[in-house]
């Protein structure tokens, strides 16, 4: 395995124990990494919801087990996802690698923040 790809599985191991253990889905730390990587916004984004899927396969698995899961909800939450995203992947090609770059760290700083104050 070549050495880019070892350090992609490397943090996707540790995306997927922050994922598993926060619920945050993981590409806030994958697509940076991607980004780091040379990737377009676009194929980042894209590339990151593959990896988002199976961790997401997997937690739920996990999680399932432990009888963590409240399917009702969750699918509810799933319907309302599967149009928001489809609308999100069809905005992404208006928007500049630079823009992207600058409203992802502001959502990364309002998440920070939020996360700090809550208690």
């Amino acid at each position: 395995m070549d050495p880019t790809s070892l350090f992609i599985v490397a943090g996707g191991v540790l995306v997927g124990i922050g994922a598993s253990c926060s619920g945050m889905g993981g590409g806030f730390l994958m697509i940076p990494l991607l980004l780091f990587l040379g990737f377009s916004p676009q194929k980042a984004v894209g590339t990151t919801f593959l990896g988002i899927f199976l961790i997401a396969l997997s937690s739920l698995v996990a999680h399932n087990k432990l009888a963590h899961v409240d399917f009702k909800y969750g699918i509810l939450l799933g319907i309302g996802g599967i149009v928001g995203a489809q609308i999100g992947a069809r905005l992404i090609d208006y928007v500049s690698t630079e823009n992207f770059k600058k409203i992802f760290a502001l959502i990364l700083i309002a998440l920070a923040v939020y996360v700090f104050v809550k208690k």
